[in-house]
Parts: structure tokens; C-alpha cells; sequence
């Protein structure tokens, strides 16, 4: 078990890259490999929380009432499929926190500040960041103490990772000083396009180690899991993409 708990955001300010999908099969397998996990929704979207099954429709209370305070941590829990995974759910509600947010004082660590009392009873939380960089993905990272950037394998997709690494560091310096990159995920894959396979190698040759060993598979079953409200490893356990993420998750408790 982590000597602390390890908080984890997903993060990529480009959208359609794998980053909920990574979030919520990333969550699974650590609670289904023994540890404590939280999953927690940051986008406004919902889709990490019906993701592991749990209806928008029947949430109350939410991040967005964490966030303003409106209510304490216990209130936002909720279970899932998995005796060792919980979610703290989003829905539309959130995109409004952002500007409600911009005349709080401390407003980069209300996420921070929050789950404090959380942590000595999870091993690890996983955040799945909105596809932006504004002031819900800076709680996020403040929060964090490790990051995981999904980079689909197109042609512009290493385009944004640079100037991402900067904004990383620039929070490390000014806002979260033990915040590390824990690595970055080449998603939907298909080996049988030449594009795919240069990015690939330009990843590993420009980003070199941190670049995670597995790659994750272009996979319809990975697609499919989100309309069932199940993660992969539930939906289809023999599948490319759950043994694909089974094996991340692996490197990212090795990393972590």
C-alpha cells in the first residue's frame, strides 16, 4: 500500500483524447487490485460518474457543492460496482463553479482544502480533469500529487503536451510544490496506420521515460463500456482494453 495517499489527476487541456475513459479503468483496476480508491468527476460533463454506473439523475450533492462549500465531504460520496471504489460525482451544475469561484479567496485549494479529511481512508484518488485548463482542472492539480496526461496517437495531438508541461511546472513552482508527472498514456492506438506508429516513436523520442510502457488499443469494447455504466474490466474482462489498462494501472502503482 502507498506510504500516503496518492492523488492522481488525468489531465490533457485537448478534449476526445481517452482522459475520462483513463480516469475511470485506471480507478477500477486499483480498487480492484486491493487498494482503497476514489474517483473523483471534475467535468461538468458527468461522464467519469455514469461511467462506473452511478446516475446523474439520483445526485443531490455533488462536487460543485464541495467546491462553494455548500456541504461536507461525506455528503458527495457515493458508491459504485466495487466494494473498494467510490466517486464523487459531477453534473452541469460545475461549469457554473468556475465563475462563481473567481471571487472566493483561496479558490485554487477549495478542491485541496475539501478532501482533507478524506485522506486517511483511501490509498488512492484518481481526478478526471474537464478537457480545459481553467480554475477546476488548477484545483485539480493543486490537490494532486501525481499526473497522468493521455495523448491520443494523432497527428496533432503532441501539439498541446509541451505547453501543458510548462503550465504543470508553473503550478509546481507557484501553487504545489511536491505536484510530479507520473507519466503520459499513448491512447487509441491502431497499429495498423504508419501515422499512428511515427507518433508513437516521437513521443518516446522527444517525452523518452516518461512515456508509459503500454499503450492503450483503439478497442470498440473500451467504446461500448461507457453506455453500460461499467468499466472495462467489468463489461469485458478479456478484452484488449481491459488487459491494456490492467497493465497501466500496474506501471502507474510501480511509478506512483
Amino acid at each position: 500500500m502507498p506510504k500516503r495517499t496518492q492523488i492522481v489527476s488525468v489531465v490533457n487541456q485537448k478534449g476526445g483524447v481517452g482522459k475520462t475513459t483513463t480516469a475511470v479503468n485506471l480507478a477500477s483496476f486499483l480498487a480492484e487490485s486491493g487498494y482503497r480508491c476514489l474517483l473523483i468527476d471534475m467535468d461538468p460533463q458527468g461522464n467519469a460518474t455514469s461511467g462506473v454506473g452511478v446516475q446523474l439523475s439520483g445526485v443531490t450533492t455533488h462536487i460543485y457543492h464541495l467546491l462553494l462549500a455548500q456541504c461536507s465531504v461525506k455528503d458527495v460520496l457515493y458508491p459504485t460496482a466495487f466494494d473498494r471504489l467510490h466517486v464523487i460525482p459531477s453534473n452541469r451544475d460545475l461549469a457554473g463553479a468556475e465563475v462563481e469561484l473567481v471571487d472566493q479567496v483561496s479558490r485554487e485549494t477549495r478542491l485541496k482544502e475539501g478532501l482533507a479529511p478524506l485522506l486517511p481512508y483511501y490509498d488512492y484518488i484518481v481526478i478526471d480533469c474537464p478537457p480545459a485548463l481553467g480554475l477546476l482542472t488548477l484545483n485539480a492539480l493543486v490537490a494532486s500529487s501525481k499526473t497522468i496526461i493521455p495523448v491520443q496517437c494523432e497527428y496533432f495531438a503532441l501539439e498541446g503536451i509541451a505547453n501543458l508541461v510548462t503550465t504543470l511546472r508553473q503550478v509546481k513552482q507557484h501553487l504545489n510544490p511536491s505536484l510530479e508527472i507520473a507519466g503520459i498514456v499513448l491512447t487509441m492506438f491502431d497499429r495498423r496506420t504508419a501515422l499512428n506508429r511515427q507518433v508513437v516513436e516521437n513521443a518516446r523520442s522527444f517525452f523518452k521515460e516518461l512515456v508509459f510502457d503500454t499503450i492503450i488499443p483503439r478497442n470498440i469494447r473500451l467504446s461500448e463500456a461507457p453506455s453500460h455504466g461499467l468499466p472495462i474490466g467489468l463489461y469485458r474482462y478479456n478484452s484488449k482494453g481491459a488487459r491494456a489498462y490492467e497493465l497501466l494501472t500496474k506501471e502507474v502503482i510501480q511509478r506512483v
